[in-house]
């Protein structure tokens, strides 16, 4: 597609960072499109600052509001260093995005993604639905720059049977209400709709601009081109031409190349040409919403036909004086008024010069997504790298807005001494983030809430430490973070993949549903949290005395960082008091805590107290490891 000018799309999967480098020959494998799922697997700065457009997938058009699942046997190594999670491990996409429930969310992360990365169009994809024109509209007043209607016939051979023949509806019915809506309220020039879902021809492109389509999507054809024979066997990893599957015998039998889709295009632009001429359009603008010419056909006399009226499809609306057709305009997203303009030109010799900053500012609520701009500067110059630790060292006071700390980037620490709202950490990259009431506040931190709800959402490395408990979905489908808090709501860890939670106090109902990686320690002092806890994927475990681990610790030398029990790579299966004990001592130095000092002055009391949370999956997983990297090693030894 780079070839052509065209545009592939990443999908949920994330991509490769080697990807996003220019081949000898001058071709390029990065796909321009970024998709952002509810998932958001693979999602870090570095991706996002590697995109033209970055694409919000509300939903698909085979499976609306489904979500998804990537069993274990088909993640393989390279699946699980894309994603950031752990080989022979299922991967779950929850139904919907967890930081969008209303279409305030949805502008809200619409604005965290053009933070991340400033030149590129955020696309919304929508399934096309009774109503939808009415959710492109909220879409287009969000501020998103592009907005995709998918139609039920496109879709992916792993979706449920049930919902590839029964959910969603055609392309051209949410196309023409999407079209319509936005031009009847002078929308529609502001913003670029893009059509998809069973994309074959130049007609199908010719049909969908006339509805009012700036841009259009292909999948299955492409697919099909590349030697795709349609076996619905996708989920089952036992793809006979090669092409959905990770087994390298299968993947053999793969005959497709980049020509052929190159000659496929190239077929299908030239239908357009032809159909274009005929149509009387000189140019493709002229023919966008152009409905007058699409007829019914008079000849059909089969008794299904009987009684259809598309009149309302083909609908032109009346578009008065400066209205609006097609795209022509450009979405103000007051990236002008961030505070982190500010913060980027106090940071300039750390970004040119990896010098060492420290910055102290004021902050309102009204500052939303602090520290994303600058973590996307951060990933252009260096990568999901970063810089060293501590570079740029950032003092906030006040309260903040929602999506404190989104995406930051390693090298990054953000302090706030005041207060976070929702969101804080979405996406966190290797930053370090802090949070605790001011000095002088009357309030008890460990009883009140510090950051409010989805915190951590998605995030893939970096350490965060709150002074005070945290909202519901705390640490949803966390990939790798390390956080200390003291006490969170409803459904924490759900869908987590990796990292760390430490919770030094209470936590809600329906914790640890959905997860399928990483650990929790878990205060339970009124011993009923297994009442609250989700069962279904992990075991809940007691934390066995330090002493043995120490002392295994000790005869190796050096103190407790040396030997990276907070790595998420290092053995998950031991040390969990000495690791438990690290953090909290962490939490306690960045953020002052009472709570943290009453535990470390109380250790022997409290320890017997916590609960490991261990998902069954993410055991066996590192287990089968150890003994591969413990066999490895006998041969190594033998052989020497």
């Amino acid at each position: 597609m780079n070839r052509i000018g065209g545009k592939s799309n990443t999908g949920e999967g994330g991509e490769l960072p080697e990807r996003f480098k220019s081949m000898e020959n001058g071709d390029s494998k990065r796909s321009a499109i970024k998709q952002v799922a509810s998932g958001r697997f693979g999602v870090t700065t570095e991706y996002l600052a590697n995109s033209d457009v970055i694409q919000i997938k509300m939903a698909q058009g085979a499976k609306p509001g489904e979500g998804g699942q990537l069993p274990g046997h088909k993640v393989d190594a390279t699946i699980a260093r894309v994603r950031h999670s752990t080989a022979g491990v299922g991967l779950i996409s929850p139904p919907p995005h967890h930081d969008i429930y209303s279409i305030e969310d949805l502008a809200q992360l619409i604005h965290d993604l053009k933070n991340a990365n400033p030149q590129a169009d955020i696309s919304v994809k929508l399934v096309a639905e009774v109503g939808v024109g009415t959710v492109a509209a909220g879409v287009s007043k969000a501020h998103a720059d592009h907005v995709t209607i998918a139609g039920f016939d496109g879709g992916t051979g792993a979706s449920p049977l049930t919902s590839i023949k029964h959910a969603g509806s055609p392309w051209e019915i949410g196309l023409a209400e999407t079209h319509q809506t936005l031009v009847m309220n002078n929308l529609r020039s502001r913003i670029a709709v893009q059509v998809d879902g069973g994309m074959r021809t130049g007609r199908d492109v010719v049909v969908g601009a006339l509805l009012g389509a700036d841009e259009f999507g292909f999948a299955t054809a492409p697919l099909i081109v590349e030697g795709c024979i349609m076996m619905r066997k996708c989920h089952l990893n036992t793809c006979p031409v090669g092409v959905a599957t990770q087994d390298p015998e299968l993947r053999k039998r793969f005959t497709g190349k980049p020509e052929h889709v190159v000659n496929y295009f190239f077929f299908v632009a030239e239908e357009i040409r032809e159909l274009m001429a005929q149509l009387g359009f000189r140019k493709f603008d002229d023919m966008i919403g152009q409905s007058q010419h699409l007829n019914m056909r008079k000849a059909i006399d089969h008794w299904k036909a009987q009684g259809l009226d598309f009149s309302r499809v083909l609908h032109k609306p009346e578009a008065g004086p400066g209205v609006g057709i097609y795209h022509t305009g450009k979405q103000d997203h007051g990236l002008d008024k961030a505070l982190d303009n500010e913060l980027i030109a106090l940071s300039r010799d750390a970004l040119d010069n990896k010098t060492p900053v420290k910055i102290e500012l004021p902050v309102r609520n009204t500052n939303r997504t602090v520290g994303t701009m600058l973590s996307g500067e951060v990933a252009k110059r260096y990568g999901h790298a970063g810089l060293p630790e501590d570079t740029i060292n950032i003092t906030l006071r006040g309260t903040a807005g929602q999506s404190f700390g989104a995406f930051a980037a390693h090298g990054i620490s953000m302090e706030l001494i005041g207060e976070g709202n929702d969101y804080v950490g979405k996406g966190l990259c290797g930053g370090r983030l802090v949070v605790y009431p001011p000095a002088e506040t009357p309030i008890i931190a460990e009883e009140n809430i510090i950051v409010g709800n989805t915190v951590l959402y998605g995030a893939i490395s970096g350490e965060c430490y709150f002074r005070g408990v945290a909202g519901e979905r705390f640490a949803v489908r966390n990939s790798g973070a390390i956080a200390v808090v003291e006490g969170v709501g409803d459904h924490g860890c759900e869908y987590m993949t990796g990292g760390i939670v430490v919770v030094l106090g209470e936590s809600g109902r329906n914790f640890a549903a959905g997860m399928s990686g990483g650990i929790a320690y878990v205060l339970d002092e009124q011993g009923d949290f297994e009442q609250r806890c989700n069962l279904a994927m992990v075991d809940l475990e007691p934390i066995p005395a330090e002493d043995d681990a120490l002392e295994s610790l000790e005869h190796q030398g050096g103190d407790l960082e040396t030997h990276g029990l907070v790595d998420i790579s290092h053995d998950m299966t031991r040390y969990d008091a000495a690791r438990l004990r690290l953090l909290i001592e962490r939490h306690t130095h960045y953020t002052g805590s009472s709570r943290g000092r009453q535990i470390l002055d109380n250790w022997r009391d409290y320890l017997p107290k916590f609960v490991k949370v261990m998902p069954v999956d993410y055991r066996r997983a590192l287990q089968e490891m150890q003994a591969v990297q413990a066999a490895a090693g006998q041969a190594a030894r033998g052989e020497h």
